[in-house]
């Protein structure tokens, strides 16, 4: 029994000790009142005679101090997955946002293209056959198209690259065209010449000219 109360003796003044350092290390120290002081010191008095009772107090603060520390840390892991989550979220959110971008972009550019595509189809509505047009010049920011619907024989066409050729006149007879080009320099217009369709599709010189050549003869 001495040796049981010498050594709650040093439990005590070790608890003494803990509570000095922690004050000052500024940790939190619990106040008590003078009664709840009394009480603990009955149940104090009360442990030093039952040493089991003591020992599986401390070893039950023991495992759930244990316990504590274990889920500390899968906490600390949790919010690890969680902010690793938010950050390919994000990643996510900015790629999708990137791909709207682009969607609409290309959207556009279908939009446009189709548009031009319409303008050019209906400029060449009235071709049949070989079609032989005067061209006048290609220009850059220069937008004519307003005028082409009310005017069958002035027209043009777009190049993927902004550029508007204008032609003037259609023939079918090659050598017609080739007078009205002959006239339109005479005039001032010195980059005249011959441009041939073919059921509305603007096609190289060489393809149908033989043809034109051959019949002529």
């Amino acid at each position: 029994m001495k040796n049981f109360t010498l050594a709650l003796s040093l439990f005590l003044a070790l608890g003494i000790y803990n509570t000095v350092m922690a004050q000052e290390e500024g940790e939190e120290i619990i106040e008590m009142t003078k009664a709840e002081r009394k009480e603990w010191k009955k149940k104090a008095k009360a442990l030093s005679k039952n040493p089991a009772e003591l020992k599986r107090i401390m070893d039950e603060n023991e495992d759930l101090s244990s316990t504590v520390n274990s889920l500390d840390t899968k906490n600390k892991s949790l919010m690890s997955q969680v902010e690793d989550k938010n950050a390919k979220i994000s990643d996510l959110q900015d790629d999708m946002a990137k791909l709207r971008s682009d969607l609409s972009a290309a959207k556009s550019r279908a939009s446009t293209a189709a548009a031009e595509s319409a303008k050019n189809t209906k400029s060449n509505r009235s071709m049949k056959g070989v079609v032989f047009k005067v061209q006048i010049g290609a220009f850059r920011n220069k937008d004519l198209s307003k005028y082409f619907d009310n005017n069958e024989n002035f027209g043009g066409e777009n190049d993927g690259d902004g550029t508007q050729k204008i032609t003037l006149g259609q023939f079918k007879d090659y050598w017609e065209a080739d007078t009205f080009k002959k006239y339109l320099r005479e005039m001032g217009v010195k980059d005249a010449w011959i441009v041939p369709y073919k059921d509305g599709t603007r096609v190289p010189i060489k393809d149908v000219l033989e043809g034109v050549i051959s019949s002529e003869g």
